[in-house]
């Protein structure tokens, strides 16, 4: 036993916290989705209550094969490739928009053929914008405060990815949008021009509406108008919202205990938007805090490593992609206790998935390979060049 740690610990490199932290997350999310599956493998898998624990057991596998080999690789490698991503990323929204799958009125999901998968493809444009832009900040760090030079660079990338995205996913959207300008303020970049970006935003999202009055199919408006009047006119927030609340009260403190949820029957997407309201009901508040606590654990790591990175995209990259994990998931939490209006988002790395923990797993990776030569910097052995 002592042999394994101890060869796992020289196999592991970067942020052990880290890795830590993200392994006590998948295995919340096999207990959460073993729980939360059970009508839905009766539904679809004739009864098979297996099926899914199996099936998200092997994509954690597979993310946490990807995540060990990026994790190996140099950090400035993705600074090369960023602008490459970003190019692939325009066309996949685009197709998305025009030719995607429609799942639950939303056409967010690309069908891959003879594999008979979907994929997401604004997981991968929110990695593709975070990475080019995390490379703009970085290479202008000497004129960061120029508008022409440094800021109009940011403006359009941000801008052309979010509203392709925003037609059929307005939170994906919003929180990339929201991670986009953390970066540019840990970046340096004048509050002024910030300001600048929001305002074009807002526009930006006033063309969306107007688009929405014409291209119903296209843009979803309705639902966009139905989720904001549930939230702020229905006490109870909706169907959904009631159902979480009641799984979240039925919890209690110490939970109904593991697979005796009640409210897994009656709360749609129980395994994905709303698993955290499950996780509650059967572990209870403690079990509610410390799913929090994990995040928090996260986000404060993620801090550590942008204060002691001393190359800017490593930071930049850390800040972006570790942003967009930590956002996602508190956004999560705030839709199931009714804080904010149901948005589409998953709680990253415990949720039912295939792409987003993919895609999370990529993330995570590229944040362990910065982390590994952050702490190798500190003991003078961090050969990279700066950017």
């Amino acid at each position: 036993m002592t042999g394994f740690i101890s060869n796992l610990k020289t196999e592991l490199k970067g942020d052990r916290v880290i890795w830590v932290l993200i392994s006590l997350m998948t295995l919340v999310s096999l207990l959460g989705v073993y729980s939360s599956t059970g009508s839905l493998s009766h539904k679809e898998q004739g009864g098979n209550t297996e099926y899914y624990l199996v099936k998200q057991g092997f994509i954690v596998l597979f993310g946490f094969f990807i995540m060990y080999v990026l994790h190996r690789l140099h950090y400035l490698r993705f600074h090369r490739i960023a602008p490459f991503l970003f190019i692939v990323a325009i066309p996949l929204l685009i197709f998305t928009l025009l030719f995607g799958v429609d799942i639950n009125s939303a056409r967010r999901w690309i069908e891959i053929p003879i594999l008979g998968f979907t994929f997401q493809s604004s997981d991968f444009a929110r990695l593709a914008l975070i990475l080019y832009l995390a490379r703009t900040i970085s290479s202008k760090q000497s004129n960061i405060k120029d508008f022409k030079s440094a800021f109009l660079p940011l403006i359009l990338p941000v801008i052309i990815i979010c509203f392709l995205i925003a037609p059929a996913d307005l939170s994906t959207a919003l929180l990339l949008f929201s991670t986009c300008i953390a970066m540019m303020f840990v970046g340096r970049v004048a509050v002024k021009y910030i300001l600048m970006l929001v305002l074009l935003a807002i526009i930006a999202f006033s063309i969306l509406i107007l688009l929405g009055h014409f291209f119903p199919d296209m843009v979803r408006l309705a639902t966009w108008i139905e989720r904001i009047r549930e939230f702020t006119t229905d006490s109870d927030g909706g169907f959904q919202v009631q159902q979480s609340k009641i799984a979240i009260a039925n919890g209690g403190f110490f939970g109904m205990g593991p697979g005796q949820s009640i409210q897994r029957n009656f709360l749609p997407s129980s395994y994905a938007d709303f698993i955290y309201a499950i996780l509650v009901e059967e572990y209870g508040l403690l079990g509610g805090l410390f799913v929090i606590s994990l995040y928090l654990g996260f986000f404060f790591r993620i801090t550590r490593l942008v204060t002691k990175s001393t190359k800017a995209f490593g930071a930049m990259v850390v800040t972006g992609l570790g942003f967009s994990f930590v956002f996602q998931a508190f956004i999560n939490i705030a839709v199931a206790t009714h804080l904010v209006p149901v948005t589409g988002v998953t709680l990253p790395m415990i949720s039912l998935g295939g792409t987003s923990i993919i895609m999370n797993c990529i993330s995570l990776g590229i944040i362990l390979s910065v982390s590994k030569f952050v702490e190798s910097s500190n003991i003078g052995t961090d050969v990279a060049t700066n950017q």
